[in-house]
């Protein structure tokens, strides 16, 4: 526990070092040595794509539709919803669409467990992680990982896979899920399995990156690779769009769609039960904010902008695994500073354990994708791939 805290406290301190916020001599010096890192860094990736553009390495094919979708920088573009809305209009015009993801910070096999395979089949190769067949749920989030438990938790009819060697993923999503889709969670960079559409995604409250690869900024490759997308959703707009951003991806990639989008919420809902809420329950309500996801401002912004009086608020690294005692911890706080109830993110909600006694409720926020301009262009793309004209679809 104790070094896990160390971990996210130095993940913390680094993205401040980024993003400039942290001052003084030590850091700026940091922030040069991170530069010189960040050549290094785009020097691989350009040889890499160059090496896969060339057919010197050979992607995998599977012989289905496989689309991507991924983007430029880490950390949170709203990702989760764009391949919940994608997947879902996919599998609604007849495809069995599977979601294969890495799962990020999802339980891996033990040492024991490992052990025990090699003596017994002669090799360590463990099965993709099926979290959903498309029928039922079969993982908890600590197994699976909290994105893709999200997903088959709101796509009762889509096929969820984990698994780092998403190739393997996607022949087990084909051979016995029966599968004739399949799109890669966060995959604009996983160049092993062939793709024939990338979608990717601009968080237009930070598209850039910081203006730096890693690790001195938050890009994973020059924005200029943006030409390679098909599709280019710009997340988390306001509601009069961002014609600026938008000319500006146009002028990187001139042949893609592009479409602008907001993360909606729609509803509460509690943690650890069936109980919804409306939104304007929130109106005049004292709260606190709990989270543990890369941009929580926005999370926070939006209460807010419902009516609700942040009173306490406790930010956690992103991915972090809550503890019994931090949730017991944090009631108790926001109790004592005469909060009415806990908010989270949907996100976060799926990796707090259960609490017996709360005396006060917990809730999560539901939020969907919400599409400002290009949404017709998008229809018309899930047709296309679903080989129906506009009008049939």
């Amino acid at each position: 526990m104790a070094n896990k805290r160390k971990i996210e406290n130095l993940e913390t301190y680094m993205l401040s070092v980024i993003d400039g916020s942290e001052k003084g001599k030590g850091p700026t010096a940091l922030r040069v040595l991170l530069k010189g890192f960040s050549l290094l860094f785009a020097l691989i990736v350009q040889v890499r794509l160059k090496l896969y553009k060339h057919r010197i390495i050979r992607p995998n094919t599977l012989g289905c539709q496989v689309i991507s979708v991924g983007n430029l920088t880490v950390g949170g573009t709203g990702k989760t919803p764009v391949v919940e809305v994608f997947a879902r209009n996919l599998q609604q015009q007849g495809r069995k669409v599977a979601i294969l993801s890495r799962g990020y910070k999802s339980k891996e096999m033990s040492f024991r467990e490992k052990m025990i395979q090699r003596v017994t089949t002669g090799k360590i190769e463990t099965p993709p992680r099926v979290v959903s067949d498309g029928k039922r749920l079969l993982l908890d989030s600590w197994t699976a990982g909290d994105e893709p438990y999200m997903l088959a938790s709101n796509l009762p009819e889509v096929a969820v896979v984990v698994d780092k060697d998403r190739v393997k993923a996607g022949k087990y999503a084909i051979k016995e899920l029966g599968c004739d889709t399949l799109i890669l969670d966060d995959g604009f960079q996983y160049l092993k399995l062939g793709h024939r559409l990338d979608i990717a995604l601009v968080d237009r409250t930070n598209p850039f990156g910081h203006g730096h690869l890693l690790p001195r900024g938050l890009l994973r490759e020059p924005m200029r690779n943006i030409k390679r997308a098909g599709f280019i959703f710009i997340t988390k707009c306001g509601g009069a769009g961002e014609p600026e951003l938008k000319e500006e991806l146009r002028r990187l990639n001139p042949v893609a769609e592009i479409s602008e989008c907001r993360h909606a919420a729609k509803y509460l809902k509690d943690v650890f039960g069936e109980q919804t809420y409306p939104l304007d329950w929130l109106k005049g309500k004292k709260i606190a904010a709990v989270s543990a996801i890369a941009v929580p401002e926005s999370f926070e912004e939006a209460l807010k902008s419902f009516g609700a009086e942040i009173v306490y608020t406790r930010r956690f690294a992103d991915h972090h695994r809550f503890s019994q005692q931090e949730i017991i911890n944090t009631i108790n706080r926001s109790i004592k500073l005469g909060a009415e109830a806990i908010l989270t993110t949907e996100k976060d909600a799926v990796r707090f354990p259960f609490v017996d006694r709360r005396d006060i409720p917990v809730i999560y926020m539901r939020v969907q994708i919400e599409m400002l301009s290009g949404e017709e262009e998008f229809m018309d793309w899930i047709s296309r791939i679903c080989f129906k004209s506009p009008q049939s679809a």
